[in-house]
């Protein structure tokens, strides 16, 4: 088993990537990335399948490169807007229970998002939002950097080796390797490389969160599946 940081007798946090792994947006990104692609004359599933894998700017670079990169990221950011106002949501199933079960001041929302919009999507589906949320403002390199997780920690007086990750996405899972922290992949048929340990749902996965916020030994606990 891929070994898994953390000091005994320590206080331990728990940190939560937010797209696809508390909330699930994927119908959500789709079509705001679909309309932006239309406004502006593209192929709406191409446009979806680079921005799936770069950052919106990178994405504008390689879709529309004769394009003001700030005009088009103004135009994204206010359809993302009026989806936070007028958009669908759903939290994964046993986020609202993890969430308020665990000890204030001892998790954290590490996000590519905007706070804003967490916290509008957060209040239409009744999730809780912590006193410490990192969003895509407050980092100048997002994910996969360590930088998001490494300032969560830092806000909430943790050290990393005593922090856990929470992931769905490739590049959050390094961004919470790089800072040295445990990571653990939920809501995804399989594993993401470099996970310490796999979960198909996050309500498989939330027994064992809270028994790692607690302080139990997160070796082996019943119901996971480590990666070997």
């Amino acid at each position: 088993m891929i070994s898994e940081r953390g000091r005994p007798g320590a206080k331990r946090y728990v940190l939560f990537d937010v797209d696809g792994t508390l909330m699930d947006a994927v119908d959500n990104q789709r079509l705001v990335w679909r309309t932006w692609a239309e406004r502006y004359g593209l192929d709406p599933d191409e446009v979806y399948r680079v921005a799936l894998r770069t950052r919106p700017t990178e994405t504008f670079a390689r879709v529309a490169p004769d394009r003001d990169p700030q005009e088009c990221l103004a135009a994204l950011h206010e359809l993302e807007d009026e989806d936070v106002r007028a958009g669908s949501y759903e939290a994964f199933d046993g986020a609202s229970e993890l969430l308020n079960a665990l000890e204030p001041g001892g998790w954290a929302l590490v996000t590519s998002n905007y706070e804003h919009r967490v916290r509008g999507r957060f209040a239409r589906t009744g999730l809780p939002v912590p006193k410490v949320v990192v969003d895509a403002a407050a980092v100048a390199d997002g994910k996969p950097s360590p930088a998001p997780y490494l300032q969560a920690a830092a806000q909430l007086g943790a050290e990393p080796e005593d922090c856990l990750v929470i992931e769905d996405a490739p590049s959050g899972v390094q961004s919470g390797l790089r800072a040295g922290m445990t990571v653990w992949g939920v809501n995804t048929p399989a594993a993401v490389d470099g996970v310490h340990r796999h979960f198909g749902s996050l309500r498989e996965a939330a027994p064992e969160i809270l028994a790692f916020a607690s302080g139990a030994h997160p070796d082996r606990l019943e119901g996971t599946a480590a990666v070997e």
